[in-house]
């Protein structure tokens, strides 16, 4: 008999867990980006597409989840456990936005300031709970993902299909949709690892390394709240309400809060917390055996909540606000709050990004929310076991009637997690601080501006010039005549004219002037002009145009020749940081008693500031922009303009800009024609309108007003570029 062959046996490989796969993406996708740096943006497209297959089946869940799970339900079991487990979900919810609220108590103080931005115009839209929350039109609400009118739509109707005669089979159907959703939900799901490598490698190949420094801010600042709120607020809440001890509960959930944090999964892991939630209540409680079945219902309803997990992701619309150098008011807070709540019954894909653009913040910050996600989302997971715990065992005990509320034993709990919350706050603050301590730079940014384009040199007066001689004939020829134009400057009319760091003059109106010769085929020189000219007229024996930032006005226009405009600003006030709130609307302003406003000693300013604010006290001042700081103590604001003063705020990042609303007021820019020559003006008309449709002036503005290209870009370092020089 031949002997048989032993069959090979080869051991199935292991597959990699999702959880490790996506920390395995992430470190290959950050490694990817320090390689090979910016050519990373490569896999935008990636990063983009990943980013909306994740946010495509959150409204179609949404639905399907609130009327089926809603609609299965009878009334009576409906009543018992909504008035009941549903005001524990609210004291939950109030307890979790509160820690979220204690997120920018932690950001440090840092200075910032920016160029003039066109969102300074924006009138926010009042917020509107009617039109948010109660659609009109619910398929529109679908279409343009306004997720709390879904939401409250989807629940209305769960709750009407209850009492719906033969609905099983309606609730089947539904049931078998949201199947269907959630099966194309896990299919993208396996694209994770591509989706975030694809964002690890863009975000380490293009982040600057002070915006690292800032990102640590956030994900310390949220592990803070998160364990808080894990290890000692929920579970004490608990304790102080029931027989349940503290450390029983975490103790006796150990090994299901581990699994949490480890997959980063809540739904795995409620069979564990609902069978761990009723043998805490049979050991420290005396339920009637029926209502220790309790957490059996409430476990997976709860799951269809937004958890505290998923409310501490708010935070991160606070960061971003910070981050950005936007602004939400602790009287915002009670908004976010409620359209955070509702908006999160879906994913957090879909509601942060909601969130950001409500509050007027660049919506790009999301894409960093994902990269932190990898830590902050585990943290948010244990925290949303243990959520899970807190309302099983105190919806339980209140549907029971065994809950209550001990005065004395509730103060110490609070009192205790005051001073915890303090000491945890406050040395997480001093923590950070040192990583956002990056010391302010925009000055120099501005200080190191330089023309656009080269247009030719010009020779610059820094005091008096020769005399020109009065023309024969008209400016033009004049000009013609002797080969160079002469422009008048005011000195420091930044960002108009100024000067910078190299002591070159440089500003949007000299790039124009240079483009006005250039475009003349004559030579530039410009000097130094003085503003009474604007009064007394300019002296065509030593200027052939002033081209300044001068502001056009009714009583100027009666002493010099202007131009047609070629730009509007906006007026607006240049007041302390921590003053701009009271000054973002005209009723505000007015609000404020004894109130006293510097405005430049212009008649027209004048008289438009004493129309809106007949009550303030208006003190003239000279000087510009730097005239509030020698007269702070005297002043509440300054008048000037947002373009203006948007870039003063750049040297001194301590004073912000507002334009108040409603009506912003628009000032015209001209420049002032020598001699009062029309012929000349004519010409000068017809050039800006030129300039105007070549994108010249479009092109001058971004750049010395909103600051495009204001440094020279610079590649970011990489290892395949400034270590193997494989890129040179």
């Amino acid at each position: 008999m031949g002997t048989e062959p032993i069959a090979e046996v080869t051991p199935r490989r292991r597959r990699l867990s999702l959880s490790s796969q996506i920390v395995l993406a992430i470190a290959f996708g950050t490694a990817a980006g320090i390689f090979a740096g910016e050519r990373m943006l490569a896999l935008q497209p990636v990063a983009e597409g990943y980013v909306k297959l994740l946010q495509m089946t959150v409204l179609p869940y949404i639905a399907f989840s609130l009327v089926g799970g809603l609609g299965a339900l009878n009334r009576d079991q409906a009543s018992r456990l909504g008035s009941r487990v549903g005001v524990v979900l609210l004291v939950l919810w109030s307890v979790a936005l509160l820690g979220v609220f204690c997120l920018p108590l932690m950001f440090p103080k840092i200075e910032a300031a920016s160029f003039f931005s066109t969102t300074l115009l924006d009138d926010s839209a009042p917020f509107n709970l009617i039109d948010l929350y109660i659609p009109s039109n619910p398929f529109h609400a679908l279409a343009n993902n306004i997720v709390p009118a879904v939401v409250l739509f989807s629940a209305l109707l769960g709750i009407a299909l209850m009492g719906v005669a033969g609905k099983q089979t309606a609730v089947e159907v539904i049931q078998t949709l949201n199947h269907a959703v959630a099966r194309l939900a896990r299919f993208v799901v396996l694209l994770t690892p591509f989706g975030l490598f694809a964002i690890a490698a863009i975000t380490a190949g293009t982040l600057d390394p002070a915006e690292v420094e800032r990102l640590e801010v956030y994900l310390a600042c949220y592990l803070t709240v998160s364990l808080f709120l894990s290890l000692w607020v929920l579970p004490g809440l608990v304790a102080a309400l029931t027989p349940v001890p503290h450390f029983a509960l975490l103790a006796r959930n150990r090994d299901a809060l581990v699994l949490a944090f480890a997959t980063g999964s809540l739904l795995v892991t409620l069979p564990m917390l609902a069978e761990q939630a009723r043998l805490l209540l049979r050991e420290h409680t005396t339920l009637p055996p029926a209502d220790e079945r309790l957490p059996d219902l409430i476990v997976p309803a709860a799951y269809n909540f937004p958890s505290a997990g998923k409310l501490l992701s708010i935070g991160f619309v606070l960061f971003a606000a910070w981050f950005t150098g936007a602004e939400i008011s602790p009287g915002y807070y009670p908004a976010l709050g409620a359209t955070g709540v509702l908006a999160l019954f879906g994913s957090v894909n879909a509601a942060v990004p909601f969130l950001l653009d409500m509050f007027r913040i660049p919506a790009d910050t999301f894409q960093l929310y994902l990269a932190t996600g990898v830590v902050s989302a585990r943290f948010g997971t244990l925290l949303s076991a243990v959520h899970t715990l807190a309302v099983a065992i105190l919806g339980s005990c209140a549907v029971a009637g065994v809950l209550h509320v001990n005065t004395g034993r509730l103060l110490r709990f609070v009192g205790t997690t005051f001073l915890l919350g303090v000491v945890l706050f406050g040395g997480t603050r001093l923590l950070v601080g040192r990583f956002a301590g990056q010391p302010y730079e925009q000055h120099k940014v501005l200080a190191s501006m330089e023309t656009l384009r080269d247009r030719g040199d010009a020779v610059v007066y820094r005091g008096a010039a020769p005399p020109l001689g009065a023309p024969a004939g008209s400016v033009l020829d004049r000009v013609r005549e002797r080969g160079h134009l002469r422009v008048g400057y005011f000195e420091d009319s930044l960002p108009f004219v100024f000067t910078n760091a190299r002591g070159n003059l440089v500003g949007f109106d000299v790039d124009m002037a240079l483009q006005l010769a250039s475009d003349l085929g004559v030579r530039l020189e410009l000097v130094p002009a003085d503003a009474r000219m604007l009064t007394t007229g300019l002296d065509a024996d030593s200027y052939d145009l002033l081209m300044s930032g001068v502001p056009v006005t009714a009583d100027r226009a009666m002493s010099v020749l202007f131009t047609t405009s070629y730009l509007d600003e906006t007026l607006a006030f240049l007041v302390l940081d921590h003053r701009r709130a009271e000054f973002t609307s005209w009723d505000a302003i007015r609000a404020q008693p004894g109130l006293r406003i510097g405005v430049p000693a212009v008649p027209y300013y004048l008289k438009k500031i004493h129309a809106e604010l007949p009550n303030a006290s208006i003190m003239i001042v000279d000087g510009g922009p730097q005239s509030l700081e020698k007269r702070s103590p005297e002043l509440d604001a300054l008048a000037l303009t947002a373009e203006r003063g948007s870039a003063f705020t750049l040297l001194r990042p301590q004073y912000s800009v507002v334009v108040p609303q409603p009506r912003p007021l628009k000032i015209p820019l001209a420049y002032v024609v020598a001699g009062r020559d029309h012929e000349f003006a004519s010409v000068i008309d017809a050039w800006i309108g030129l300039k105007r449709k070549d994108g010249t002036i479009d092109e001058l503005f971004a750049h010395w007003i909103q600051g495009a290209r204001a440094t020279t870009a610079t590649r970011r370092w990489s290892v395949m570029d400034d270590v193997l020089g494989w890129g040179k």
